[in-house]
């Protein structure tokens, strides 16, 4: 079986040096795509793959733009856009977060896939081909307790998302999102072990999601098997979320 769909298109990845990117990267190399890494800690890690690793903050449109351009340089236009750069954001009630968390971490996770979306999207809307995958959140779909900013921020990228879909519907752009719960290699690592049981024991699977789900997702939805779904939202809960 020919497993290379994606052989020859170009791909960015935000926050690919975290578990869940490294696993998307490794997944869309495996496919055949040409990727590049746009991540803030890009040039702290040496690597023998063959990655475009770019040092950029993503909630700078500046920055967002100058790596744009160096994608296109060194490997041509972009074809994919994989919006996964995130920040959890501390444990804590909404009446306790300062004004400058929930601000820093609404500007990642929020203002940073718009701003990816848009450099990427104008070019991709030109060629008339494009697919936008934008890494969302469960608890943007139901809320979190002691997580009201991550909710907030992931609900407001469902929304992008369904908005952007609609708006590039008839371009040839696709844009779509996955919702997974907690992921094992991800965010979940960094919570402690009475908070990690409290999330389990709402996952009707009882287990949490794997980085190599959440790639393979990102895989099929990065690809022409994904033709006449845009604005969607793909649900990766484990039964917590079945809308």
């Amino acid at each position: 079986m020919n497993t290379a769909t994606l052989e020859g298109r170009v791909a960015i990845v935000t926050g690919g040096h975290g578990g869940i990117g490294r696993a998307i990267v490794a997944r869309l190399l495996r496919e055949g795509a040409r990727v590049a890494v746009f991540d803030l800690a890009a040039s702290e890690e040496k690597s023998h793959d063959p990655v475009l690793r770019i040092h950029c903050d993503v909630t700078v449109p500046d920055d967002v733009a100058m790596a744009l351009a160096s994608v296109r340089e060194a490997l041509g236009p972009v074809q994919i856009l994989v919006n996964n750069a995130g920040l959890l954001g501390p444990v804590a009630g909404v009446l306790e977060i300062t004004i400058e968390t929930w601000r820093r971490v609404t500007d990642v996770n929020l203002t940073g896939t718009f701003v990816c979306c848009k450099a990427v999207a104008s070019d991709m809307v030109q060629a008339g081909y494009g697919r936008i995958v934008n890494i969302a959140s469960v608890q943007g779909k139901e809320g979190m307790e002691l997580a009201g900013a991550y909710a907030a921020s992931k609900a407001g990228v469902i929304a992008l998302t369904k908005t952007l879909g609609k708006e590039l519907a008839t371009s040839g752009v696709l844009v779509n999102c996955i919702t997974p719960t907690a992921v094992n290699g991800g965010m979940i690592d960094e919570i402690a072990t009475q908070r990690r049981t409290y999330i389990l024991d709402r996952i009707p699977m009882k287990r949490f999601c794997s980085v190599d789900e959440v790639a393979a997702m990102v895989a099929w939805l990065a690809g022409d098997e994904c033709s006449f779904s845009t604005g969607g939202v793909f649900d990766l809960s484990g039964g917590r979320s079945s809308y």
